[in-house]
């Protein structure tokens, strides 16, 4: 389960599991797009919203199996 959480917030993030050959690096801009820091910024938004919301609801369970 951890696993497939793990890789749920790295297909959220764009995040690839390889290791990239040496032609795989472009060059980059010298100043991140703005819609580049919107699009991570919203990223992680859904991920602490998520990770929030399954807290909550392990703390509700757990209080109404008492």
């Amino acid at each position: 389960m951890r696993l497939l959480a793990l890789e749920l917030i790295f297909s959220l993030l764009d995040v690839r599991g390889h290791i990239p050959r040496f032609d795989d690096f472009r060059p980059v801009p010298a100043s991140p797009a703005p819609a580049g820091i919107v699009h991570t910024l919203a990223a992680v938004i859904v991920v602490l919203a998520v990770l929030s919301l399954a807290i909550w609801a392990a703390v509700w369970v757990a209080i109404h199996l008492l």
